[in-house]
């Protein structure tokens, strides 16, 4: 994933943990695992488009 578009991602996650609550003490790793996940995905369907 392109840098900016991974900093896009992370203030959207940070708004939406803050809006319901999370706790702030745990934002950072929570936000940290959902990137993960969001590269995981994406290079999950770049295989599959490739295929």
């Amino acid at each position: 994933m392109r840098g900016n578009v991974r900093s896009r991602l992370r203030v959207i996650v940070k708004r939406i943990l803050r809006k319901y609550g999370y706790p702030p003490d745990k934002q950072e790793r929570a936000t940290q695992i959902v990137l993960e996940q969001a590269e995981v995905l994406c290079e999950s369907w770049t295989e599959e488009m490739v295929q």
